[in-house]
């Protein structure tokens, strides 16, 4: 009795065929023309009425679209996250989008432990290396760090523990708690924006001006004392590297 085959190349690749195809399609379709700020507020009024009088659709192709961003690894997670606050306020901005993300997320690490792993870790071993060690020590803590301090880019913290032994409850969990800060602070930024069309105004959306502008002080600090937690992260793990 022969033994069964082992799985062809297209059986390998047919779990990731989705995300290739929504990375090229976002590209192709010009999305990435339309994901602005400018396109947020030139639809604000349209949007915020859809929402109002389909709450929980609205909720759920946000969370949908934040899966598929995630998940594919597309430049939109920042404006998405903007439009989340934007939509739904400070707080449930933040947490459609800490659903989506980590959803999203999820699914990269699933298809990475797949039998497409073992490609990925060919292409990916060098930049994978790095954290080897950090995942062997403790791979709770320091994935938590890794989702709190951006050391590296986040799909590369998506692939990396599926390579490294980490299991699925410890990944899920410190994504989704790793990634709160981030999400609260971006979805501030929103809620600040639509406060501003509520009033009537129209704020040029550029990042200059936004910094200059009072009402997004304290969101802007959180997103400046984020940007500096790598640099402090470094400099602390520099100095506990050196000699004593």
């Amino acid at each position: 009795m022969t033994e069964p085959a082992g799985p062809t190349t297209l059986d390998r690749l047919a779990p990731l065929l989705p995300l290739l195809a929504a990375f090229v399609a976002f590209f192709a379709l010009g999305l990435n023309e339309y994901l602005t700020l400018d396109t947020l507020r030139e639809n604000r009024a349209v949007l915020k009425e859809w929402v109002q009088s389909n709450r929980t659709e609205a909720v759920l192709i946000f969370i949908g679209v934040y899966i598929v961003v995630a998940a594919a690894s597309l430049p939109a997670g920042a404006v998405l996250s903007v439009t989340g606050g934007f939509l739904f306020g400070s707080v449930f901005g933040a947490a459609w989008i800490v659903i989506g993300a980590t959803i999203g997320a999820t699914l990269l690490f699933v298809i990475a432990r797949s039998a497409l792993g073992e490609p990925l870790r060919r292409r990916f071993g060098g930049r994978i290396k790095a954290m080897e060690e950090g995942f062997r020590r403790n791979a709770f803590s320091y994935m938590l760090i890794l989702r709190l301090v951006p050391l590296f880019p986040f799909w590369l913290v998506n692939l990396a523990p599926a390579f490294l032994g980490v299991s699925l409850l410890t990944f899920v969990v410190t994504t989704a708690i790793g990634i709160i800060p981030g999400a609260f602070v971006f979805a501030s930024i929103g809620n600040g924006l639509n406060a501003l069309f509520e009033a009537g105004e129209q704020p040029d959306l550029s990042l200059a001006s936004i910094i200059l502008r009072p009402d997004f002080y304290i969101p802007i600090a959180g997103l400046l004392i984020l940007s500096l937690i790598p640099v402090v992260y470094r400099a602390l793990a520099g100095r506990q590297d050196g000699p004593q």
